[in-house]
């Protein structure tokens, strides 16, 4: 049981890492440029 427990342990890791690093500096851009595009249409609903 202990075996089984630390194999998925070791495949969910291995595949959260992967996905990290695959994503890398697309996944970066692309979340700043979201949070950037939430900021300006926050300031622009904010303005008169």
């Amino acid at each position: 049981m202990r075996t089984l427990l630390a194999a998925i342990l070791l495949l969910v890791t291995i595949v959260m890492i992967y996905s990290g690093v695959a994503e890398g500096d697309q996944g970066m851009k692309k979340q700043l440029e979201r949070s950037g595009d939430a900021t300006s249409s926050y300031i622009r609903n904010m303005s008169p």
